[in-house]
């Protein structure tokens, strides 16, 4: 099979009556000589170290730069009061997405999803879920195989790099693969699947790399909630019936072309974006001092 396009994915499971995944799966399978059964238990692993992340994280651990830790417990704290504009299950999902990107911050282990900068997306959708009795492991595992079906085509006809492609290449594409694995665990069918990573990669076009000294926290943690946020909105606008008017894969194509226009200093350098503001500056000259001293 060898998929090139989200579309070849959608009407090879409308053709041969199976789900998403399944078609991503077989796809897999067949490409790297491996049987259903070890791919799948690759990807169960996978759902454990992620929920391991999020059980393990410390409340009180700071990032070795001082940047990030604890506003995972924060907002922890925050979502026990039930009072968030959000409602519990999305605080839940924002909790996640902190916990995780500040667990990488301080060199734990997380599952790059597609990368380490973007790796609470996916989590952040799938774990309250889990947790709530809103969705099985399989259905989540099965979830993780539709993801990865969705980065794969993007890595291969775009980019989830941000030094190459800024962070809409990041957070855009984990959005648009945790928008179409929530389509998959909802129901959702093919179609439904790839008109939400449509949605997803449209909302977040554009998005620039622009990390304060260089390193994978600020803004990066953050832009994991709105990976979050963007899809589930996705997701619910797919299942709603809402069409992309833009195929899909044209919105790769595009979002491509984007991160080429991008200047360098936009992609990842710490030049440009939040990077050049005076907070930013500051912070690099005290770091930079203070290792001189």
């Amino acid at each position: 099979m060898a998929f090139k396009t989200l579309r070849e994915i959608s009407d090879f499971a409308e053709e041969n009556k199976i789900p998403f995944w399944q078609a991503v799966l077989q796809d897999d399978c067949e490409e790297n000589g491996a049987d259903s059964k070890t791919a799948i238990e690759k990807m169960e692993r996978l759902w454990s170290v992620m929920q391991d992340t999020v059980k393990n994280y410390n409340p009180e651990e700071i990032s070795s730069s001082g940047l990030s830790g604890t506003d995972g417990e924060k907002f922890f704290r925050y979502g026990l009061k039930n009072n968030s504009l959000c409602g519990p299950l999305v605080s839940s999902m924002i909790e996640v997405a902190i916990k995780t990107g500040e667990s990488n911050a301080c060199m734990h282990r997380v599952v790059a999803c597609p990368t380490a900068g973007s790796c609470g997306v996916l989590p952040s959708v799938l774990i309250p879920l889990f947790k709530s009795g809103a969705a099985s492991e399989s259905d989540c595992v099965h979830a993780l195989i539709t993801a990865a079906g969705i980065g794969k085509i993007i890595a291969a006809n775009a980019s989830i790099s941000g030094a190459e492609g800024g962070c809409q290449a990041e957070i855009g594409s984990a959005s648009a693969m945790a928008s179409g694995a929530l389509t998959e665990l909802k129901g959702g069918n093919p179609r439904q699947i790839i008109n939400a990573v449509g949605f997803a990669l449209q909302n977040l076009m554009g998005l620039v790399c622009d990390p304060v000294g260089g390193l994978v926290e600020i803004p990066c943690i953050k832009r994991n909630v709105i990976g979050c946020m963007n899809a589930i909105s996705c997701a619910d606008l797919s299942l709603a019936g809402i069409n992309a008017h833009i195929p899909p894969d044209e919105t790769i194509c595009a979002m491509a072309s984007v991160g080429r226009q991008m200047s360098s200093d936009l992609r990842e350098t710490g030049r440009g974006g939040l990077a050049a503001t005076n907070y930013a500056r500051n912070f690099c000259g005290a770091v930079n001092s203070t290792s001189l001293g």
